[in-house]
């Protein structure tokens, strides 16, 4: 069974449920999705909403390794993105040589703001924690007191790793960074991230990759 948590923020709703939807489509493996929302985390994660923050699942995310029992693998991914590929494909890249694996981007932007007028943060490892694969029984200095009470740098950057070593790194195409990375062809991208807007935002409505989203949007809803 491949375990997935997805990030959940209300603004985003139809989000969640497209990306949802793109990973089952695609998956030739069974796939249990969990979101990550706050109304179920209650007693759990208790940290105040921080300025800095853009999404509500900035830090729970987090709590990953925590929700798993620390045992096995779970997948985490922000919920502004597009699963193109079987997610197979994905899970089969574990390796236990590592505490996590990421795309390790140097992504550096330029604005300040991004959706709905959210802050845009910029810091070294930004975007590394979008997309994780935890090795959950590596990762048991994420327990809710340490979520809830350590700095957004800390959580981000993985310094509760203490050794950059245990990052693994996955291919860049299981994370693409729509509109800051060039754009290729769909067949050349697992994984599309919309990390400044997604399309189901009117700001962003003509972003790349915009009908990419639509048309799975459109399938979602077809009935029959």
């Amino acid at each position: 069974m491949i375990r997935v948590f997805i990030g959940f923020d209300q603004r985003e709703t139809v989000a969640f449920h497209v990306l949802a939807h793109s990973i089952h489509a695609r998956a030739s493996a069974p796939v249990e999705i969990a979101p990550l929302m706050l109304s179920q985390l209650k007693g759990v994660f208790t940290r105040e909403w921080n300025a800095l923050q853009s999404t509500e699942f900035s830090f729970s995310r987090f709590l990953v390794p925590y929700l798993s029992g620390y045992c096995d693998w779970s997948l985490f991914c922000d919920c502004d993105m597009l699963m193109l590929d079987d997610i197979a494909k994905l899970w089969d890249l574990r390796d236990d040589r590592f505490a996590v694996q990421v795309v390790k981007h140097d992504h550096r932007p330029r604005e300040t703001t991004k959706f709905l007028d959210q802050p845009q943060s910029k810091y070294e490892k930004k975007n590394w924690s979008s997309v994780i694969l935890f090795n959950n029984a590596k990762c048991k200095a994420l327990t809710p007191h340490y979520v809830n009470t350590a700095t957004g740098l800390e959580l981000h950057q993985f310094k509760w790793l203490g050794d950059d070593g245990l990052i693994g790194e996955i291919p860049h195409r299981w994370n693409h960074l729509v509109d800051y990375d060039p754009i290729v062809p769909p067949d050349r991208v697992s994984f599309l991230h919309y990390t400044e807007g997604g399309p189901y935002f009117a700001n962003y409505k003509d972003c790349s990759y915009a009908d990419e989203w639509r048309r799975e949007r459109d399938a979602l809803m077809r009935a029959g």
